[in-house]
């Protein structure tokens, strides 16, 4: 029968040490909050109650469950008030120096049977745990910020420590209504593992001024689904404490060159540009400790391209006017950027390049406008009117007088090739020609034209018909006029724009996949299961699915590639696919569409 824990002690009350406090003393739990000094102690207590009288303001916790909550902490001076309590969880600064002495003065002070508990999202607790006399009785407990909100817990164990122990705190975090993952002592354990190479590389992609800081934020929210984009995620972190994550997991986790923290983090910590906390990170903000960004020198105008076509085309000096759009291909991407296009008001020429048209793509157009009606998202003149726009054809000769040419045609470099070399041939001068390749080299494809001033990429992130981002890829040739028109045409239809580079990935890729590959050797490893890191992406960073989920849903032969992609272009060697990847699609387990990826998909 697992122990009852009536009184803890936590030990540190900055952000996250006072968010373990409230979760505590919202479940029932007396708790005593400890500091170093009075100062410390005030700190703590105001980040207490700014917490608790948000919580009442937004309806999420009553007044006087507010009052008894705070009626439960005892705020004290000093190690020595933990003398009686239950369980003692320290959540102080990333510095292992400083935990091991505070564990060897909490096993001088603690009762012989008090559990001693790391909040640490990096160390090791094994060498936390050494600096007591009692190994067998530490464990980590890592909580996420905000604590009182994030439902995930990973308590993490040594190789000494007692079963008890582990079922003691896995039940304590059910009472408390969070969920645990149990895992051994690893550098980063599975959410930080994951989530600190990813920012570490948006890092370096804003510091080699590949995308601009909002760029990248905003590829990653409406092109990767995710809750924040990584620099602002950053900066609500604290630049300090990343880099102490980084540094830890680099020096501690097999010196991955990906954790190393990138020259501008250190520099940023050093000019004491912290994060919101400063005041000043990636982002300004309107005082230390806000969530409001203001506008600074880095701010862009906040100018957007107008429409070029649609049924009320408006011409520019700078883009050109676009009305009429051929699609090449047959795919979900070309069936989804028919719809799109058509119901954006543009006259859509569909060209599937077989002896006659399509009567599939025609029929999937049509039934997902039919749906589109049946959810209330259009009116039924308006899906007419849509399917009215658009033209089916089997003959590429036919885009011989449109003004923009979107391909979607297998990811297949020969294979495009080919076709804008025809597509050179048929098209009038200076018809837009763009790729929606989210791995190839769009150079690669531009150069099989005497135009390549008018091919560029534009990746619609999957699924094409919900995600409001497209990537616009110029390459080195790619001329102003044509990304000035792309940029117009994406506005037309409703979406927002990131222009980048012709390098793989692009944005979103580049970075969304290097974390799921590595989502992939976690398990390889034997480190954690499926669920768990599913559970720890979702439950602990806000991720709306985790990894292996989004593995499934992609398709792992198209991730393959994608990461394939990546590994070619930087020979960095923890961007090479993991060994287990590529067996599962050498298996033809390629997730849902096949019945069976990394979940079995047969009886869903």
């Amino acid at each position: 029968m697992a122990r009852e824990f009536t009184r803890v002690g936590v030990v540190g009350l900055g952000t996250m040490g006072a968010g373990i406090v409230e979760v505590f003393a919202r479940n029932g739990v007396d708790v005593v909050a400890v500091e170093i000094s009075e100062a410390a102690l005030a700190r703590g207590r105001a980040t207490l109650t700014r917490s608790t009288d948000r919580a009442v303001a937004k309806g999420k916790l009553a007044e006087d469950d507010r009052d008894a909550l705070h009626s439960r902490v005892d705020f004290q001076v000093g190690l020595d008030a933990l003398h009686a309590v239950d369980l003692v969880i320290e959540a102080v600064p990333e510095r292992l120096d400083l935990k091991r002495r505070i564990f060897a003065e909490l096993d001088r002070v603690c009762r012989p049977d008090t559990i001693l508990a790391t909040n640490t999202s990096s160390l090791s607790v094994t060498d936390i745990s050494v600096a007591t006399q009692r190994p067998q009785q530490v464990v980590g407990l890592h909580f996420f910020n905000p604590a009182p909100v994030m439902k995930l817990v990973e308590v993490v164990r040594t190789v000494v420590t007692a079963a008890d122990v582990v079922d003691d705190v896995e039940a304590l975090c059910a009472r408390l209504g969070k969920v645990d993952v149990t895992i051994d002592d690893r550098a980063g354990f599975i959410a930080n593992a994951l989530l600190f190479g990813y920012l570490n590389h948006a890092v370096s992609m804003f510091e080699t001024r590949y995308a601009t800081r909002e760029d990248i934020d905003v590829a990653m929210k409406l092109g990767g689904g995710l809750p924040m984009g990584p620099l602002a995620l950053l900066d609500l972190i604290g630049l300090d404490t990343s880099y102490e994550i980084l540094n830890t997991m680099y020096r501690h986790g097999g010196r991955d060159r990906r954790h190393a923290p990138t020259p501008l983090i250190r520099q940023m910590v050093t000019a004491g540009l912290l994060g919101r906390k400063s005041g000043r990170g990636f982002y300004t903000y309107e005082k230390p400790g806000s969530p409001k960004v203001v506008p600074d020198e880095q701010t862009p105008a906040a100018t957007q391209p107008e429409s070029t076509g649609g049924s009320a085309g408006s011409e520019l000096a700078g883009p050109v006017a676009v009305t009429t759009v051929g699609l090449v291909g047959v795919g979900a991407i070309a069936t989804g950027l028919v719809e799109v296009f058509a119901r954006a008001g543009y006259e859509v020429l569909s060209v599937d390049g077989d002896t006659e048209p399509s009567a599939g793509i025609s029929e999937t157009v049509r039934a997902s406008l039919d749906e589109g009606v049946a959810r209330g998202d259009l009116s039924a003149a308006d899906r007419d009117a849509a399917l009215a726009r658009i033209t089916w054809s089997a003959s590429l000769e036919q885009l011989a007088d449109v003004d923009l040419v979107v391909e979607a045609v297998a990811e297949e470099l020969g294979g495009k090739q080919a076709l804008f070399a025809r597509l050179d041939e048929i098209c009038k001068p200076g018809v837009l020609l763009a790729t929606t390749t989210s791995s190839l080299p769009v150079i690669e494809v531009a150069m099989a034209t005497r135009r390549p001033a008018d091919v560029l990429g534009l990746h619609f992130p999957d699924p094409t018909a919900r995600r409001p981002l497209v990537e616009v890829v110029r390459t080195v040739h790619t001329s102003a006029e044509a990304t000035a028109t792309a940029q117009a045409v994406c506005a037309a239809l409703g979406r927002t724009t990131v222009v980048c580079g012709d390098r793989a990935g692009f944005v979103v890729n580049a970075l969304l996949f290097p974390y799921l590959n590595d989502a992939v050797r976690m398990l390889e490893a034997g480190y954690a299961s499926v669920d768990d890191i599913d559970h720890a992406m979702k439950l602990g960073c806000g991720y709306p699915v985790g990894p292996f989920a989004v593995l499934d849903a992609v398709g792992l032969d198209v991730s393959l590639g994608i990461q394939r992609s990546l590994y070619r272009e930087q020979r960095e060697p923890g961007l090479a696919p993991a060994p287990l990847l590529e067996h599962l699609v050498t298996a033809g387990h390629l997730g849902r569409r096949a019945g069976r990826g990394f979940r079995d998909h047969t009886g869903r």
